[in-house]
């Protein structure tokens, strides 16, 4: 595993998850180079790109590991995408020098799984009024900064007239609508690996370490790469190295979405309930072996506070893990 370059520091806190960006840029360049020329044989990179930063951070590295014509960047569109997704996506494309752009919708395929319908259908049972001009979005609890809350998901609708209801989603209808929705992930990695197989490149991965270690992903979707070159950097070193790669202004100060839900859902409020700043340092924190205390000190927050974000840390781990397991196999029987 590639292990991101951390500048000492003398006191703890967010300074601490600073990098040597420089250095860490290079690394990350010869390492995509060796893993894709040398290990898998491959003569180019796939990546689909969303006008996201950690998709543009990777568009970015790839463009210096291995020149723009050797790159091909996917835009995987499906009907309630957002519209910004593709005007961000052609523009970072364009800013890179990116001429292998090709769109790839989606749309059909996801009609003939029946993703769409599938998921409909648990909403109703929630809201049955729900249908065409309607939102929806799964959210957790609020800010775990605020007080202690388990990781129950809620279900929020919106009409036409903009009206907002909001419900605890029992587990079978959450179970619906995530199993419905991943195939929407789980569709754009087949396409990602239709193009790189036509032309024996590789599929780069764009998850970093949150998404990675904490679950926030999908398992033979976006979670089914050949190299994942941000899959050990926090949120907020993917954009340190943003900002040193060049990525436009647009992009870094996008709010990070899932870009899944018709309703919209902001990273923060889907599953990360706190800011990625605050995350990531606790987190950081505790692999040191920084005590509560000190981490609690360092962020100016209360040793509850921290305590109970690291809980939810190590839930999150536990409960996730085996998205995250290599497949089980099992050996033949001694003769």
């Amino acid at each position: 595993m590639i292990h991101a370059a951390i500048n000492p520091s003398v006191a703890f806190g967010r300074h601490s998850l600073d990098l040597d960006v420089e250095r860490e840029t290079d690394r990350l360049v010869t390492g995509l180079r060796q893993s894709v020329h040398q290990t898998l044989r491959r003569q180019g990179v796939v990546l689909g790109i969303s006008g996201g930063i950690d998709s543009s951070v990777v568009l970015a590295l790839c463009v210096r590991a291995f020149e723009p014509d050797r790159v091909v960047a996917l835009l995987l569109p499906e009907g309630e995408s957002s519209p910004d997704s593709e005007l961000l996506a052609r523009m970072l494309a364009d800013h890179y020098g990116i001429q292998n752009v090709i769109q790839e919708d989606i749309s059909g395929a996801l009609e003939g799984f029946g993703c769409y319908c599938r998921r409909n259908e648990a909403i109703q049972r929630l809201f049955p009024e729900f249908g065409v001009g309607w939102g929806a979005k799964i959210a957790l609890p609020g800010n775990l900064l605020e007080k202690e809350t388990l990781n129950i998901f809620y279900l929020t609708v919106t009409n036409p007239a903009g009206e907002s209801f909001t419900k605890r989603l029992p587990p079978q209808e959450y179970y619906q609508i995530v199993a419905a929705s991943n195939f929407k992930q789980r569709s754009r990695m087949a396409m990602l690996y239709y193009h790189a197989e036509l032309r024996n490149y590789a599929v780069v991965g764009t998850p970093n370490k949150n998404e990675h270690l904490l679950g926030f992903f999908v398992k033979q979707g976006d979670g089914g790469i050949d190299v994942s070159p941000i899959g050990h950097l926090f949120k907020t070193q993917v954009y340190q190295l943003a900002r040193y790669l060049g990525v436009p202004e647009e992009i870094q100060h996008r709010t990070p979405t899932s870009d899944t839900y018709p309703g919209g859902s902001t990273q923060e409020e889907f599953f990360f309930r706190l800011p990625f700043d605050i995350l990531d340092t606790i987190w950081f924190g505790v692999e040191q072996g920084i005590s509560p205390q000190a981490i609690a000190q360092g962020l100016d927050l209360s040793v509850e506070q921290v305590e109970r974000v690291i809980a939810d840390i190590e839930r999150k781990q536990r409960t996730t893990a085996y998205l995250r397991m290599p497949t089980i196999s099992f050996q033949a029987e001694p003769a």
